[in-house]
Formats: C-alpha cells, structure tokens, sequence
C-alpha cells in the first residue's frame, strides 16, 4: 500500500518509517513536513495512505485534507495530544496514534487499514472523506465547544436531531455535532442504529425493555433509562428486523 508519512518532526518521521519496517505491505513513496510539500507529492503520487500529524506550522492536518482534490487517502492521525478536536463525520479517520508510536498500537492501525481495503463502497451516498458505513466498534472524534471524545461508535446508546445538530448520549456524556440526523443516518450501520422517529436513532444493542405505546407505537427504554418512542412507521420495520 502506497504510503505518505506527513510530520514536521523529522525524528518522529524517522521512528514511524521505523516502526513501518514491520510492516511489508506497507510501501512508503514519500515523506512531507508539512501540507505545502504534502499536497503536490499527494497529486504526484496518488497514495493510498497518509500517516498524518495534526498540529504542523502552516496548515494543520485536518486544513490539509481539505485542500486535496479529487479522491482523498485513507488517513491514520498522529498527535502528541491525546485530546486533539477531530470532526469525526468529517474526517472519518481510520485510526488515531498517540506519540511516541507503539508498535503493538501501529499493528492494530495497520490491522484496520488492511480491513478496509476489503470493503467497497457501494453507496454513492457518503460524503467525508472515506465512503465507509460506520459501525459500532469504529471510533471517532467528537468535539463540543473546548471538549472532545474519542469514543467508539458501539457506546454511543442515542442520537438526537436538535435542529442543524446532533446530540450524542454516551457515559454520562451528551455532546451536539453540526450535522444533520438524515446525514448521520446514511453514515451508521442499520444493523446496529435504528430510525426510531423524527429526532432519534437508537442503538438497537442499548434496548433494555420495549412496551406498546399509543396508536401502533411502540416505547424503548435504553440502559441508562432514556425512553425513546419508536413511531406507528417504525414500530412495523423495528418488529420485522428483530424477529426470526
């Protein structure tokens, strides 16, 4: 897999090519240490990959993706900060690396990487910079005002359309993301995140007791005691995907 190592520290460059040594699929075509040598050897080259820094003088990573055009790299983060803002719907990274590197945590990065390159995209409808559908053990970044997650999708019990957001009820977390339910919907796995209603999508693994409710509906309760309506329209494709 054609590989760009992107990081104005030159050691941290040396280690990662290093540590990559490890891996033989992986083919480094070329380093950057910062977007404006990243972004022509990007359109020269064509990688597959990027192993990209975040906080770079210049353009940061996420400015650098934005400025690519055309079809963008799978992209593996490496920050020094462990609670660096990432806009996951945007971004969509594989994976996140924390420096100094480890190699038993590159191997799982690399792991995901080669997971990937197995699945099609098939959609024509996801926008971001990866056509993958998420699903609950991908995680991703979530900033809220000067605070920011990196959850995995599968502990993420709800999602709430509160007009141009979405609030995200995790822990005892409950973050708001600037996008829309509809888009949100098209990112998630049906087979995991259901369509309740106008405002919720709920993970179908959080549902703890399910009631009848008024005109056809049915009433969930989630872990955690959040009580979601799943509307008449719903309650008959939510009956249809849990029976045998």
């Amino acid at each position: 897999m054609k590989t760009i190592i992107i990081d104005d520290e030159r050691l941290a460059r040396n280690e990662l090519r290093r540590l990559l040594e490890n891996f033989p699929k992986i083919q480094i075509i070329g380093e950057a240490a910062n977007a404006d040598e990243a972004l022509p050897m990007i359109e020269d080259l064509q990688p597959e990959l990027l192993f990209l820094d975040i906080q770079m003088p210049g353009k940061n990573g996420f400015e650098l993706l934005q400025s690519i055009e055309g079809k963008t790299p799978e992209v593996i983060f490496t920050t020094a900060f462990d609670e660096y803002a990432i806009k996951a719907f945007e971004f969509n990274a594989l994976d996140y690396l924390l420096k100094p590197v480890e190699l038993a945590r590159l191997s799982e990065a690399i792991h995901r990487v080669e997971e990937e390159q197995h699945i099609p995209d098939s959609t024509g409808l996801i926008s971001g910079s990866s056509g993958k559908i998420l699903g609950e053990n991908d995680q991703v970044f979530v900033k809220d005002g000067e605070k920011c997650w990196f959850v995995k999708l599968g502990k993420v019990r709800l999602f709430e359309s509160m007009g141009n957001y979405v609030r995200l009820y995790f822990d005892d977390q409950k973050p708001l993301v600037l996008k829309s339910l509809n888009a949100l919907e098209d990112r998630l796995n049906p087979a995991t995140f259901f369509r309740a209603n106008r405002k919720h999508i709920i993970n179908l693994q959080w549902i703890e007791k399910i009631e009848p409710w008024f005109s056809g509906g049915l009433l969930v309760t989630l872990r955690g005691g959040d009580k979601i309506e799943i509307s008449r329209r719903q309650a008959i494709r939510f009956k249809d995907l849990l029976s045998l």
